[in-house]
């Protein structure tokens, strides 16, 4: 199929970055331009020698711009097939003129409602009608039209205009079907919102999801697996998928399920926290008053499977915190940290050579809004729920044995809850002077979960606190840990054989909590 020469382009855009640059080259390669309201505005104010859209169509702008771009004499000539006389007959008929070009860009409507106290008349106003329009009409005509959606496909198309005095078929397919993507998505935004303005509940009766690709990674789990990585259409908040790599090699799929992983569990610390993720789970983590000694801590609580781990803080990582990840021997993948100084990065950036490759991600302001619903896709559907991020309220906490926990038991078994519920199901966590021990994680039975964390803890397990994600159906746990120096127990409660663990912990000396709260993890 002949490409045929762009002689006209209709822009409009909201986002003008870069438009001048490219309607002076649309410009100089002789190509006509037409333009609407604010649009011609900002390229008469750059020098641009634009036709108003409403003076070729003869009917002006009205309803404060909600009418601008709605007329046949647009819509024909950029739906007009150029092999087919009849449409050219049409066309000169009715004095329409063809455009090969068509530039737009809508109304930032994910923007506008994004903005705290929005109202819903001030998020109408802000979808674009006329936009979508043109859009859809382009990309449909694309065997005649180019359509540009994005600032970042101006220099393509202008190159191949300058060349050849056209596009070629290859590119405005591909554009099409950005452009057709482009619109989906807009109207899942819209979409969204107004599922949000329904009182029924947190989930409406139609989920609209929009994902845009961000980048095709190496493979996925394993090597014979393909995979890419998707941004969600409007998320907002410190995550991984917008976060800033300052360093290291490009990320794997693990690494950025261990890297999101690492960045829920720190975000729930008051205090500098930092915790160390291996195969999505945390083999060490701790706080404390201050980052570096959180770290040291931390990397201390199973030193064997901190090797090639992830590291998560909630502070910027400072220099006196890099300088831990510099003993010989040590290697870490990658890091998630609201910030890093400069005297970190240069630590984490030059020898040893490892260092060159770990991956360095820049999340910001932890303190902005974590998720609210949690999704998993399923074959042939998805399951969502509300994410398990609310804070336990502890005045409804039991203490249910005969002896209390000491204020420094306390401290521990609240740094434990906070981290249990970060572990595979069936999930055991010791902890002691608020530093994760030992961890038994996805076990089928949860006296095995017990014995790999006593296991993990050694030593250290004397004088330490545990927590279950669950109850204990049986008191055998109970026994288990006790035998291995346990002083502290927390756990939800609720199995039928409650009253035989309390006595367990009784006939033991140990404290025992029920928080009335289960944080299962599957």
């Amino acid at each position: 199929m002949q490409s045929p020469p762009v002689k006209r382009a209709l822009i409009s855009v909201s986002d003008k970055m870069g438009l001048a640059g490219f309607a002076h080259g649309l410009e100089a390669a002789g190509v006509e331009i037409y333009s609407t309201g604010g649009t011609r505005k900002h390229l008469e104010s750059e020098a641009v020698k634009v036709r108003d859209v409403a003076q070729y169509t003869g009917f002006p702008e009205m309803m404060d711009g909600r009418l601008k771009t709605l007329h046949p004499a647009v819509a024909g000539g950029i739906l007009c097939r150029h092999d087919n006389p009849e449409d050219l007959k049409s066309l000169a008929d009715h004095g329409i003129v063809t455009f090969e070009l068509v530039v737009v860009n809508l109304y930032p409507f994910e923007t506008t409602v994004a903005r705290e106290g929005v109202s819903v008349d001030e998020a109408i106003e802000q979808i674009d009608i006329g936009g979508p329009t043109m859009v859809r009409a382009a990309a449909k005509n694309h065997a005649f039209v180019t359509i540009a959606t994005n600032t970042e496909q101006y220099s393509e198309i202008l190159a191949e205009i300058e060349a050849n005095g056209c596009t070629s078929h290859e590119l405005r397919r591909r554009l099409a079907g950005e452009a057709f993507a482009h619109t989906a998505a807009y109207d899942t935004a819209i979409a969204a919102f107004f599922a949000g303005q329904r009182t029924e509940g947190p989930f409406p009766g139609t989920l609209t999801l929009g994902y845009a690709r961000k980048a095709v990674l190496r493979y996925g789990e394993n090597p014979h697996q393909q995979a890419a990585v998707y941004a969600r259409s409007g998320a907002s908040g410190a995550n991984v998928v917008g976060a800033m790599q300052l360093g290291g090699k490009e990320l794997s799929y693990n690494n950025l399920l261990d890297l999101d992983g690492a960045l829920d569990m720190v975000r729930g610390f008051a205090d500098p926290a930092a915790v160390v993720i291996k195969h999505n789970n945390p083999c060490g983590a701790a706080v404390a008053d201050e980052l570096a000694d959180a770290l040291r801590q931390a990397m201390a609580g199973d030193p064997l499977s901190a090797f090639g781990s992830v590291l998560g803080l909630n502070r910027t990582m400072d220099a006196a915190s890099a300088e831990i990840l510099a003993e010989p021997g040590l290697f870490i993948e990658a890091i998630v940290a609201p910030d890093f100084t400069k005297e970190a990065l240069e630590i984490l950036t030059t020898k040893p050579k490892w260092r060159k490759n770990v991956r360095l991600m820049k999340v910001g302001n932890l303190e902005s809004a974590h998720a609210g619903l949690a999704q998993r896709f399923l074959d042939g559907g998805l399951l969502i729920q509300q994410a398990d991020s609310q804070s336990d309220p502890q005045d409804e906490w039991k203490v249910v044995t005969e002896t209390k926990p000491s204020e420094k038991q306390m401290d521990d078994l609240r740094f434990a809850w906070a981290m249990v519920r970060h572990v595979k199901s069936n999930a055991i966590v010791l902890c002691k002077d608020r530093m994760l021990l030992g961890t038994g994680a996805g076990q089928m039975s949860r006296v095995d979960s017990v014995k790999i964390s006593i296991e993990k803890a050694g030593r250290r397990a004397e004088g330490s606190v545990m927590v279950s994600d669950a109850f204990f159906p049986f008191p055998d746990s109970i026994e288990t840990a006790a035998a291995a120096g346990v002083t502290a127990i927390i756990q939800p409660g609720g199995s039928k054989k409650d009253e035989e663990a309390v006595a367990a912990c009784d006939q033991q000396g140990l404290a025992m909590i029920f928080t009335g709260r289960r944080h299962f993890k599957h």
